[in-house]
């Protein structure tokens, strides 16, 4: 090492977005307006949805083949997506175990199972970083969520809404992410007054889809790209926020 190995940090690249939420609002759409996208499907969740995209795959083996084939052969996309994440994970523990002679996950030993299987969520992440890095696509990740009891150091535990995955997986998908965004309907709330002056809150909703990136206490967000705190689940609106275009 010496003071000419010094570069600038500051680079343009492509982002890596994770998008999570209900099933049903949006998140598959979301996906299929970024530019040129191509779908690397683990569910059955674009059927109704115009764009183009791999055959479902039945194993981790069928995911990594449409990796390498973006990295190695000509095409013109411009993102590439994965629907979704919760369905891609038992195929990686189905890997897993095949490649391991187990049963199950939980015949390898107290979390020996589920820590291998992290450690092939990181070749996954790491054949997107090529996409990314190599042939200058942006990656969509998408999950479901779940809501969990948060065990908060500062505070009495809480829910809050997270991906729908295994925790340490969940947190090397969000380490890995420029960006995570919970994907939900606008709601409200009011307090309304029932028999005996009993006060009740209730919550409202207007319909409006929704897309937060800074994290609460009700839910996971990250933000590396300066985006909004909140706006509306639409690519559109989504691309007129990042620093530059894609």
């Amino acid at each position: 090492m010496n003071l000419n190995d010094i570069q600038k940090t500051a680079k343009t690249r492509p982002p890596k977005i994770v998008i999570y939420g209900p099933g049903g609002i949006g998140k598959s759409t979301f996906a299929a307006s970024a530019p040129n996208p191509v779908g690397i499907q683990t569910e059955d969740g674009l059927y109704n949805i115009d764009s183009q995209a791999f055959p479902i795959a039945k194993s981790l083996g069928d995911v990594y083949e449409a990796i390498n084939v973006l990295l190695n052969e000509q095409h013109d996309f411009k993102t590439v997506f994965i629907d979704s994440l919760d369905w891609l994970e038992p195929l990686i523990y189905a890997h897993v175990c095949a490649e391991n002679n187990w049963d199950t996950l939980e015949k390898a030993g107290y979390n020996k199972g589920y820590t291998v299987a992290v450690e092939e969520w990181r070749q996954f992440l790491g054949g997107l970083d090529a996409l990314r890095d190599e042939r200058g696509m942006t990656v969509i990740l998408i999950s479901h969520d779940q809501v969990k009891r948060f065990e908060s150091p500062l505070t009495d535990s809480y829910d809050r809404y997270e991906l729908k995955l295994y925790q340490k997986t969940a947190a090397l998908v969000q380490e890995w992410a420029d960006v995570v965004c919970f994907a939900q309907y606008q709601t409200f709330t009011h307090t309304v007054t029932s028999g005996f002056n009993k006060k009740e809150t209730k919550g409202v909703g207007n319909g409006v889809r929704m897309l937060y990136s800074e994290a609460r206490p009700a839910f996971v967000a990250k933000n590396r790209l300066g985006l909004p705190a909140e706006l509306p689940l639409s690519w559109a609106e989504f691309s007129k926020s990042l620093p530059v275009p894609f």
